[in-house]
This record gives C-alpha cells, structure tokens and sequence, in this order.
C-alpha cells in the first residue's frame, strides 16, 4: 500500500509539473517550464496534495543541462571567458559580501540565530549550505527553506523582469552548430553522465552539473562533436528540476515556521537589489552586455540561472561560467569566513 501511494505521488508530481509548464508555455511566460512546473508543484503542496518529485530525475535533468550549456564553449569562447576571470573572482567575493548582509537582516527579523541566518543565506548550493551549517549548530530545516524561497524568488523574478525591461538576445556566444543524431547524443550523455557519476562517488558539490557540464566544455574546446541537444530535451530537464523546486513547499514545513517565512522574502529582496548593483558593476568593468551582467550576478542556482541564460540566449557562456566560479568560491569561503568573523561574535555573546 505505501509503495502504491508513491507511486501515486511520484506520477502526479510528474503529471502537475508538465501541466504547469505546458500552461506557462501556451500563456508564453518568459522560461515557461520551468517556472510553471514549480508554480504547479508549489501550490498543489500547499493545498495538501501529497507529491513527490521522479527518483533520479533531478540527476538527469542536471546531466542534460550541463551537457546542453557545454556546447556554448568552444575554443574562442573559452578563450574570450578566460579574460574575464578577474571579474569572475570578484563576482564570487562580492557574492559573500551580500549573502552576509543578507544573513543579518534575517536574523533581525526573524529572531533565529546568526549561524541559521547565515547559512540560509549564502548563495551557494541549497543541499551544501545546510550540511555545513548543521555541523555548526544551524537549524537544517530554516536554512532549506531560506534557500528555497531564494531560488524560486530569483528564477520567477529574473526572467520575467529582464524580458519586461527589454533586454535582448545576444550574438556573442552561439551553441556549436552540430545537427541532431540521436544515437550520437546517446553517446555524448552516456560519457558527460559517466563524468557526472564519478564526480558523485567522489563527492564533489553539485557533482552531475559540474561534471557533465566540465566534459562537455572539453569536448567542444577540442572539436570533438556529438550531437546538438534537442530543445524538449532541455524543457524536461526545466520540468524536472520545477518540480524539485516546488515540492519543497509544504504545507505543514511553511505552517511550522511563519515568523521565519515572512523574515526571508525582504532578506532575499536585500540580495536581489545588491546583487542587480553587483551586476551593473560587472557589466560597466568587463564590457559584458548588461543583460548578461545581471543574470551572472543573480543568486540562483549554476543550473536554474544557466538554462535561464540559454532560454533568453543571452551570453550563455558568460553567465555559465561565472556561476560556476562564483559557486566555487562561496562553497570553498564560507566556513573560513564564518569562523574569523562571526563564530568568534557567537561566543562572545
């Protein structure tokens, strides 16, 4: 019986999601599967239908993403990226800096301690974030939902308002052109998930995007071409990781924590308003195209603001790599950061 109503569960997560995002596509809302899915999901939850999100889909929902946004990255492109990293370093440093003043207005606002505030507010990888927060006394569950409000804050919100405020597609970063061969593209994830699995094994954070995206790179810089990935393949991947998203809203783990709730959204507010700052910066410094800016400096998800920069086509490369990077050194500086400054605070008190 339990097994039967999982099943039950996982298919109308399944069926929700698609609705939403074919919904969000036929209404042509700027990236309409994933935002529907999410959307669908969330208040199918919050009504108290209990759904879950596919086993294994968000693994391969990331395989198809990175290995889709590694066909951005050819050889000039990787070499017109690589001038920029000084941009990129300060991008993630930058990153820290509102992610910490974020964590303090949560934690005036909602009364929870300074380590749960901030851990649930640096942009890195929600998953990551709450297991290094929890080995320092942080509430796992707070520091979950503060990410997840920020997620689907940042993926509903950028979209919509880059298209509104008139931001257009860019020329700079074309996909390889390589047409479809459909026994080749199985070749290609067979080896970007092969990648993925062992960067799993070897717990490396966000181990399916990053590996498969990082394989994918090196056999486009290299001239090693497969197949181009077809459009629908990444609108399900879009539909996956919607549904990962919004199943994270439920009704009993919202009702539970209403003070704290209300306290995320003008904290997660404070992060959007620094971080679009933080993105005309980057835009002026570098000579990036300002829409391209603003999306790198976004504090969402390497996947969700990747596909975000795919789906609007706007300088896909840049946006990819400077989430990677910015990543890379939020997860790397977030404990060094939280011992020299606000452990020694905690103790104190």
């Amino acid at each position: 019986m339990q097994t039967q109503r999982r099943a039950l569960a996982i298919a109308g997560g399944v069926a929700v999601s698609a609705i939403g995002g074919a919904l969000f596509a036929w209404l042509r809302t700027p990236l309409p599967w994933m935002l529907g899915a999410i959307f669908a999901t969330a208040v199918a939850q919050v009504a108290g239908a209990k759904i879950e999100p596919m086993p294994g889909a968000r693994p391969l929902a990331f395989i198809v993403i990175g290995t889709s946004l590694g066909l951005y990255f050819s050889a000039p492109v990787i070499a017109e990226v690589g001038r920029q990293w000084p941009w990129f370093l300060a991008l993630g440093l930058a990153a820290l800096g509102f992610g910490s003043t974020s964590a303090w207005v949560l934690a005036r606002l909602s009364g929870v301690d300074r380590t749960t505030a901030y851990f649930g507010s640096m942009p890195g990888g929600a998953a990551e974030m709450a297991l290094m927060g929890e080995r320092y006394g942080a509430l796992p569950d707070r520091v979950a939902l503060s990410h997840s409000v920020r997620l689907v804050t940042v993926v509903t919100l950028y979209p919509v308002c880059i298209t509104l405020a008139g931001f257009h597609a860019t020329e700079d970063y074309r996909a390889v052109t390589i047409p479809f061969d459909g026994p080749q593209l199985a070749v290609l994830f067979a080896i970007t998930g092969s990648v993925g699995v062992i960067a799993r094994l070897l717990h490396i954070p966000t181990a399916f995007m990053m590996g498969a995206l990082a394989t994918s790179i090196a056999l486009t810089a290299t001239g090693h071409t497969f197949s181009s990935v077809p459009t629908y393949f990444t609108n399900i991947a879009q539909v996956f990781l919607g549904c990962a998203l919004g199943a994270r809203f439920e009704r009993d783990f919202i009702a539970a924590a209403p003070r704290f709730l209300l306290a995320v959204v003008p904290a997660v507010l404070v992060t959007l308003v620094l971080a679009v700052l933080v993105g005309f910066a980057l835009s002026w410094g570098s000579g990036a195209y300002l829409g391209g800016g603003i999306l790198a400096a976004a504090p969402g998800g390497i996947a969700e603001m990747s596909i975000t920069a795919k789906v609007l086509r706007i300088n896909v490369a840049f946006v990819t790599a400077a989430h990677v990077i910015r990543y890379a050194i939020v997860v790397l500086l977030t404990i060094p950061v939280y011992r020299l400054f606000l452990r020694p605070r905690e103790r104190r008190e």
